[in-house]
């Protein structure tokens, strides 16, 4: 189960927590009111957010947080460092957010007893190549949710996977119309389910 910063049902909190493995991003906005169980944690491990956390008692205490087993840093540290100068020239406004804290989040698991897995530009760019099928608006990178999914869809290739709270919507530079068309391809595919709604039971149907 991959549970997304969107909404989520109240009614879809129990079907979270009764799956096997569940991933939250960041600061696990969908802690509570979409369950409570948390296997992992993918953070972006680079820029504004990566500080952000790594600075906050609230989120070292947050109970996501503590009861994960593993943090997932969905930012590979050679591409953005690759990623840095073109930014400089394309976005200037972003000159933090190649700025790099995977090893402070190597430290924090190594600390507080979790797994750190580092998913590998190779993910990042097979998103970039996919979601070129879309003709996707110029952006910066794919969502951290977009990342997971197929870091998921690829090491755990027999799973049934579930999206739970993707509005696919928010920052200004993901592509989240061609992250939309993406994932609803995979579900059409038979490779994800969305909980709730017509999509989860369309894909049932056809699986």
């Amino acid at each position: 189960m991959i549970v997304g910063n969107g909404e989520v049902a109240d009614a879809e909190a129990g079907i979270i927590d009764a799956a096997d493995f569940v991933v939250r991003f960041n600061d696990c906005r969908s802690y509570g009111a979409g369950g409570s169980r948390t296997d992992a944690v993918a953070v972006c491990n680079t820029g504004r957010p990566a500080k952000a956390m790594l600075g906050s008692r609230e989120w070292h205490a947050h109970p996501g947080v503590v009861s994960a087993g593993e943090i997932w840093s969905v930012r590979d540290p050679e591409k953005f460092a690759a990623m840095r100068a073109p930014l400089a020239v394309s976005h200037p406004e972003l000159d933090d957010f190649c700025d790099d804290y995977t090893n402070e989040f190597t430290a924090f698991c190594a600390n507080t007893g979790k797994r750190h897995v580092v998913i590998g530009k190779a993910v990042h760019e097979a998103v970039d190549a996919s979601l070129s099928a879309f003709a996707p608006s110029p952006y910066v990178v794919p969502s951290s949710g977009m990342i997971v999914i197929a870091e998921v869809l690829n090491t755990y290739a027999e799973a049934e996977v579930t999206l739970a709270g993707f509005g696919h919507a928010g920052w200004e530079w993901h592509p989240f119309s061609a992250e939309r068309q993406l994932v609803d391809s995979y579900i059409a595919a038979g490779r994800l389910k969305r909980l709730g709604g017509k999509t989860l039971v369309s894909s049932s149907q056809g699986a």
